[in-house]
This record gives structure tokens, C-alpha cells and sequence, in this order.
């Protein structure tokens, strides 16, 4: 799909500098502009890169003030970045505005099937299953039995959802995740251990977003929990029971064992581990690779280290640690010296 630079102007509420016909129907870099992509320039480091880019229309600042000539056309706004941000909302909408069921799905003759939906090749809606409007679901999707999928959800090529979980409203879920497997839960018996069964589901909230390749546990009696706005990178754990508070983001590798109760707006870095049965604060922010043994109540503060203490006791703790090696030797010239 082509836009003129006019229409793309009218869309920012930009002004127009040099050619309004001229027409773009791909996204480019700056630096690696060719003619007929649209780019932008927010980032100073980056000016001298207009003066030789070939992209036909360049998003700039409208202080922006060029020292040599330009070959683009100019669409000048408030703020570049921001006006890119909202195309690139804009291109992504465009690109997987997909619609129809195709005759290689499986929907069960009980399910319930909103309007205006997608459903890829090869994917199957189980038994009294609910897709709302405006659902789109990749091919290759297994949606169980007795799930509900909100409005506005998009599911990705090969992500399952087992049976009698709920996914709320303009969520979307990266391809690879599997959604409502069992808890790791075992009874331990003088004859090896015997596995609980895991008879509850679970619940995500509007608006999350769940990375790829990762595993979201059901939970053995209630509900695993993602509140509104949650957000995960990919290849995160979480256990069963546990309830995480609403625009919480967790980045990659991040594992929550069971029954831990996350508080809101929170931020874990990569590779943060954090034990079963605690609750979490809200507000807290963990640093990467961080291990969470203890409970933290105050809110809003920031933790880090195995185990993990607060931001300004571990820096100062560190200092002591790497200086550890010439305090102890140190010590033992004392020791030497009170010898002798």
C-alpha cells in the first residue's frame, strides 16, 4: 500500500516540505534509506545521515533547521519520534489487518465465534470455547475446551491454550507460548512421589502481553493471575497460583515459583528468580540475576544480588566483597605479626 508525503502529513498533523506527491510504501532507516521509503530523524547523532539518504520522505522536528541541502521531502511535526511511533502503530494495523476463517481451521460445533475474526490455517477451537470480536488467531493456535479469548486478542502461530483458561481484551500472545500446563506440584511418598493434579486455570487480564516461548502454569485449586497491563518478554516462568499485580513488566528468564503474589507496577530485570509463597510489594524494581528468598513490604524499592537486599546496602556491600581478597590478607600479616 502506498501514502503520498501529503497524506502522511495530514495523518501527523505535519507540514509538507518539498514534494507532496512524492509516494512511500515501505519503512527505512535513515541511514539505510532507498527511494520509496519513509523515514524519520529524532536523534541528533544521526543528522548528517539526511543529507545523504535516498529514503523519498524523511519525518523530521519542525525546529529542525538543515545546513546543506536535502534531497527527501520534509514532513515536519512536533515531534518526530512520536509521529514515527504512531505510523509504525499505523503500518503494523495495515499489515495484519486479517480477516476470515480458513477452510483448513477446526472451530467445535459448541464453540462461540465473534465477529470479524481471523483464524489461520491449521488451528483449533475446542469445545464450548468463546472467541470474541475482532479476534486474530495464527495458524497453527490450539485453543482448549471452555476458554474465552476477549475482544481485540491477537494469538500468534503456534500458541496453546489448554482447557478452561481466560485471556481478557486486546491482549496479544507471542508464538511458542503455552498457557494453562500443569503446576509442578508432587506429594512425596516413601515409594517416589506422586503427582497432584492440577484442576485450576488461567487468567489474564485486558491489555497483557505475553512474550514468546513462554510458560504460563494453571493453578491446582483457583486461578493463576496476570492483572491489566502486564507485560512479559519471552522465555518466562510462571508457577502455579501465582498472581501478578496489574502493569507489571518482567523481562526475559525472569521465574516466579508457585504461589507468589506480585504486587503493580512492578520491574524485574533478566534472570531474576524469585522463591514460592512471598509477597512482593508494589513498586519494587529487581535488578538482573537477582534471587528473591524473603518477602519485600516496602514499596517502591529497588533489590538486587543472590540473595537480593536493597540497591544501596549491596553496592556498598560490594565494595567490601572485592576488596575481600587484600582484607584477608591483611589480617593474616596481623595474625603473623601477633605470633611472632
Amino acid at each position: 500500500m502506498k501514502f503520498s508525503a501529503k497524506q502522511i502529513a495530514e495523518l501527523l498533523g505535519g507540514i509538507v516540505e518539498g514534494n507532496p506527491d512524492v509516494e512511500v510504501s515501505k519503512l527505512s532507516k535513515i541511514e539505510e534509506g532507498e527511494p520509496g521509503t519513509l523515514s524519520f530523524l529524532a536523534n541528533p547523532l544521526y543528522t548528517q545521515y539526511i543529507y545523504t539518504t535516498n529514503a523519498s520522505v524523511v519525518i523530521v522536528n519542525k525546529s529542525f533547521v538543515p545546513e546543506h541541502t536535502i534531497n527527501s521531502t520534509l514532513v515536519r511535526v512536533e515531534s518526530a519520534e512520536l509521529a514515527f511511533a504512531k505510523l509504525l502503530e499505523v503500518y503494523n494495523q495495515i499489515k495484519q489487518n486479517k480477516v476470515g476463517v480458513s477452510k483448513q481451521a477446526f472451530i467445535a460445533e459448541t464453540a462461540t465465534v465473534g465477529e470479524n475474526i481471523y483464524l489461520g490455517e491449521f488451528a483449533y477451537i475446542g469445545e464450548n470455547a468463546v472467541i470474541g470480536k475482532n479476534v486474530k488467531i495464527y495458524p497453527q493456535v490450539y485453543i482448549g475446551d471452555n476458554t474465552i479469548v476477549g475482544d481485540n486478542t491477537v494469538i500468534y502461530a503456534g500458541v496453546k491454550v489448554y482447557s478452561d483458561n481466560k485471556i481478557g481484551k486486546n491482549c496479544i500472545i507471542h508464538s511458542g507460548t503455552v498457557i494453562g500446563s500443569d503446576g509442578f506440584r508432587f506429594a512425596p511418598q516413601s515409594e517416589g512421589n506422586t503427582k497432584v493434579a492440577q484442576i485450576g486455570n488461567v487468567v489474564l487480564g485486558d491489555d497483557v502481553e505475553i512474550g514468546a516461548n513462554c510458560a504460563i502454569d494453571r493453578a491446582t485449586l483457583g486461578s493463576t493471575i496476570l492483572h491489566n497491563g502486564v507485560k512479559f518478554d519471552n522465555l518466562i516462568h510462571i508457577a502455579h497460583n501465582v498472581e501478578i499485580g496489574e502493569n507489571t513488566y518482567i523481562a526475559a528468564n525472569v521465574v516466579i515459583a508457585g504461589s507468589t503474589k506480585i504486587g503493580k507496577n512492578c520491574m524485574f530485570s533478566g534472570q531474576v528468580g524469585i522463591v514460592g509463597h512471598l509477597n512482593i510489594a508494589d513498586g519494587t524494581i529487581i535488578a538482573a540475576q537477582s534471587g528473591i528468598s524473603k518477602n519485600i513490604t516496602k514499596k517502591g524499592e529497588g533489590y538486587m544480588g543472590s540473595p537480593a537486599f536493597e540497591v544501596g546496602k549491596y553496592r556498598k556491600s560490594y565494595i567490601h566483597f572485592r576488596n575481600l581478597p587484600d582484607l584477608v590478607e591483611r589480617l593474616e600479616k596481623l595474625e603473623k605479626n601477633k605470633n611472632n
